[in-house]
């Protein structure tokens, strides 16, 4: 596609802005690792939420979406609405106590809650874990999506939209620290949410409007008969895709309901309490609600765009090109380049993010912590920089590893399946001990990479071809889900055992922990120690709150459904709840910081 001179002046504009905010806050950012890493701790509860909400809105995401409508249907995206339910704990239970504990990354904060040598194994062990293998998988599945985008729109080589999006990224980030990161976020959110929503209704409009969107995929051949299902229906998919949704909603769910990385990370930069509760909510809305919706329409219009009974062969075998070949056919001159610019606009957000938490992994937890005690803020903050880039060029190879972002979203969900209970469980039971943790993070990684051991294995003749072929069943696709809830049940009962089965940590350790953060829960003799610490909100509240909460979400997003596949009455019953869900939550979440 050949892009007018007004889009590139669109495009031109968005890069210069950006830069400019990198280098106006190039200086603040070398004050120290607190500014560079946590914003000095002053960011309102709606900076906060919109930066979190810019990053989740990737550029993967958009791609992944229109695919899984092709694939499967809007109900595909429970793959990621599931994770309203966890972010939802988070502003009950989580928000408020990792604000208190007063770090700069969520692995520092594992020496506020253990002691002795067993913590600071854990420590580093977090830090790697999450800064460097998770982080690199996610780095890796966005500059794919970059990737995919710009050969569909501009065709541009891989090797060369991968060389320039990662030199980008990584001199904004490495100049700005996480302020800089912050307020792009604002502006690339704006940019991003206008520039989908227009293109949504470009769709609509094109296809005739939600009547004709329902009745032309409902009469074209090919089609999954469960395309315009919003909840999983068992008549239109399998016995074992349909347990799989139920467990992914009803169960998997936990693994996000701490927090952690880039999203606490942002909590900890929050003004107090207040700003990083209302932070969470707010993007718990933003993320599940506003951006998911016109990312599903164009995908849906997709399926009439480019019916999957005449889709050439490259779209049959990758969906996830669907999106940017949407935008080639239908939107028009300047619009084209908002919308290009709304995906620079999720890439950078998302990657300048990642580098930025990474980093502060790097130089935080490991560096500042185990190599260099006891040197000056600029030379953390020059080893900050070199850490971020040192990250952008492992997210690289990363990146042309990959063939698929969906596959990458899954791999994550196991991944981090196995020490979703301890995250949770670790703030309000005094048991919970270093140990458990790495056990629960030891096995959790060998059961997420269990295909991967058993080639191993099996290519040295330490197991047989025939238990290799019954392991590499075990691993398709359609027992994903099945395998994180396996992994997520037998890492809790192996780390609880571990837990019972060694030493409860230094008790003088754990009640500076219990005085400083204030959680409530199974404290036993801790809680009887310390008197004097009262716990703010009620227990019993924050689940009301928490129950309100999700229904306030999951009404706002099937409204908005039941309105796209032309239900009127239902969807506006359904916004009406969400309304009356969205007073409730907010009076109930500022109860819970005890306003």
């Amino acid at each position: 596609m050949s892009l007018h001179y007004v889009d590139w002046i669109i495009i031109i504009v968005y890069g210069l802005i950006t830069i400019g905010i990198g280098l106006w806050f190039s200086k603040k950012a070398g004050k120290g690792l607190e500014e560079y890493f946590v914003a000095g701790r002053t960011l309102p509860w709606w900076i906060a939420g919109t930066s979190i909400a810019a990053t989740y809105f990737a550029t993967d995401a958009p791609l992944a979406a229109a695919s899984l409508v092709r694939q499967y249907g809007i109900y595909g995206n429970w793959l990621w609405w599931y994770e309203a339910s966890g972010v939802m704990m988070i502003v009950f239970f989580y928000a408020k106590l990792w604000r208190r504990a007063n770090v700069i990354t969520d692995a520092e904060f594992i020496e506020l809650r253990y002691s002795g040598r067993a913590a600071s194994i854990l420590r580093a062990f977090t830090a790697l874990y999450h800064g460097l293998l998770k982080n690199l998988i996610v780095m890796g599945f966005v500059l794919l999506a970059m990737m995919k985008f710009s050969q569909v729109i501009l065709g541009f080589n891989p090797l060369y939209t991968l060389t320039i999006c990662v030199t980008v990224a990584m001199v904004y980030t490495m100049t700005s620290g996480l302020r800089g990161v912050v307020y792009t976020d604002l502006m690339q959110f704006i940019t991003g949410t206008l520039g989908t929503i227009a293109f949504a209704a470009l769709v609509l409009i094109e296809v005739g409007g939600p009547s004709q969107l329902v009745e032309k995929i409902s009469s074209m051949e090919g089609n999954n008969p469960g395309t315009l299902d919003l909840i999983p229906q068992s008549d239109h998919m399998s016995s074992l895709q349909f347990i799989s949704y139920v467990v992914l909603i009803l169960i998997l769910w936990s693994r996000s309901a701490q927090g952690d990385g880039y999203l606490v990370q942002r909590l900890f930069a929050a003004k107090n309490e207040k700003h990083s509760v209302l932070a969470a909510l707010w993007f718990n809305f933003t993320a599940n609600v506003m951006m998911t919706w016109p990312w599903i329409i164009v995908g849906l219009g997709s399926l009439i765009i480019f019916p999957l009974a005449t889709a050439s062969p490259e779209l049959l075998a990758d969906p996830e090109l669907a999106y940017p070949m949407m935008i080639v056919e239908i939107v028009p001159i300047g619009l084209k380049g908002l919308i290009i610019a709304s995906f620079l606009s999720a890439f950078m957000s998302t990657m300048d993010t990642h580098l930025c938490w990474g980093g502060s992994y790097m130089v935080n937890d490991i560096y500042k912590r185990f190599i260099k005690k006891n040197a000056s803020d600029f030379h953390y903050v020059k080893a900050s920089r070199w850490s971020i880039f040192i990250l952008a060029i492992f997210a690289a190879i990363s990146a042309w590893q990959m063939e698929s972002i969906e596959r990458g979203w899954l791999f994550i969900i196991q991944l981090t399946a196995g020490i979703a209970i301890v995250m949770l469980l670790r703030w309000y039971w005094w048991r919970v001990n270093p140990w458990a943790e790495i056990s629960a993070m030891i096995g959790s990684f060998i059961f997420a990479n269990g295909l991967f051991l058993a080639k191993c294995l099996y290519k040295i003749g330490l197991i047989s071809s025939e238990s290799f072929e019954q392991i590499d069943v075990l691993f398709a696709s359609e027992y994903d889900m099945l395998r994180a809830t396996f992994i997520l049940v037998t890492c809790t009962v192996i780390w609880v055992t571990v837990a019972l089965c060694t030493r409860p940590d230094d008790k003088e350790h754990l009640r500076n922990f219990y005085r400083k953060v204030k959680p409530s829960g199974w404290w036993g003799e801790i809680a009887k120690s310390c008197p004097e610490v009262k716990p703010t909100g009620s227990f019993s509240d924050n689940w009301i709150g928490w129950f309100i909460g999700i229904i306030f979400i999951y009404s706002s997003i099937l409204g908005i459904g039941y309105l796209v596949i032309d239900q009127s009455m239902l969807g506006l019953g359904l916004l009406l709840i969400s309304v009356i869900g969205a007073i409730l939550t907010i009076s109930l979440a500022k109860k819970s910081f005890g306003e």
